[in-house]
């Protein structure tokens, strides 16, 4: 592990970097909120519910945080500030906008032509793939490894594009994970809660174990100072706890049981819908 400080390259001209999260996050916030008054307007007995709007602006506050300042420049500094913010960006913001149910938000307000092709876009055989929680626990949690125990978190600080997308993995992994395990949306081919559960449990002790490799300097390649180092694993650690901690609840809150009934006509009412398409 290299202790130097590396060279992140940022100026007087790096205010321009938070110019963009400063105006697509108010409208993205904007976008839900007009399809929170469509949905109202098209359904007012239904509505919406302002608890999922809630957790859709608490989602944006959380990513603005990570993304402005102090904490954006303070995590191109100092390695505790990067851990910081891939809490932030990667596992409490998406945990919020998953339960803001953005996918059902859709459904609700689109024409009902659309409405149906997303429905197939999520029933489709990529789809389903993607939505494994295998697939997203890797995505989520086994892309740390990639990223701490090889020269690319390197690469990406000295890298602003890089460093972007770097944003961008941690908050799409972050939301599919959110989105397979506990997510209010519909889901395709969701496994039963015992089997998110241990897909939980793996991903904490990923998480644990990763964060203790990093406490000790075992295998990991970071070029930050040792104490920044320690400092950001146990972030990694506690704040990993946290979030899953939340996570489990968030499955809790939103798990609804089935009747024997309504499950043995799941299977014909796919038939049926496969026939009609």
């Amino acid at each position: 592990m290299d202790h130097h400080l590396h060279d992140t390259g940022h100026g007087a001209g790096s205010s321009l970097q938070w110019l963009l999260p400063a105006l697509v996050l108010p409208a993205v916030a904007g976008a839900y909120l007009l399809l929170v008054h469509r949905a109202r307007r098209r359904n007012p007995a239904r509505g919406w519910s302002r608890w999922r709007t809630g957790w859709f602006l608490a989602g944006t506050v959380l990513l603005a945080v990570a993304l402005l300042p102090p904490v954006a420049p303070f995590a191109h500094e100092d390695f505790r500030g990067h851990m910081t913010q891939h809490m932030l960006i990667g596992m409490y913001a998406p945990l919020a906008l998953v339960l803001a149910a953005p996918v059902t938000l859709l459904l609700r307000t689109l024409p009902a032509a659309r409405g149906r092709q997303l429905t197939a876009v999520l029933h489709s055989r990529p789809a389903r793939v993607i939505a494994h929680p295998a697939v997203a626990l890797a995505l989520s949690t086994g892309s740390l490894a990639v990223l701490y125990f090889t020269p690319l978190y390197n690469a990406t600080m000295g890298n602003p594009a890089a460093h972007w997308l770097l944003h961008a993995h941690f908050l799409l992994s972050g939301c599919l994970f959110a989105y397979v395990i506990a997510g209010p949306d519909p889901a395709p081919s969701r496994p039963a809660v015992r089997a998110r559960l241990v897909y939980l449990g793996v991903a904490i002790a990923a998480h644990a174990v990763i964060s203790q490799l990093m406490y000790g300097g075992f295998w990991v390649d970071i070029h930050a100072p040792i104490p920044q180092v320690q400092a950001g694993a146990e972030i990694m650690y506690y704040g990993g706890d946290i979030a899953e901690l939340l996570l489990a609840v968030a499955l809790v809150v939103t798990w609804r049981p089935e009747s024997r009934r309504a499950a043995t006509r799941r299977p014909a009412a796919a038939r049926e819908v496969t026939a009609s398409t």
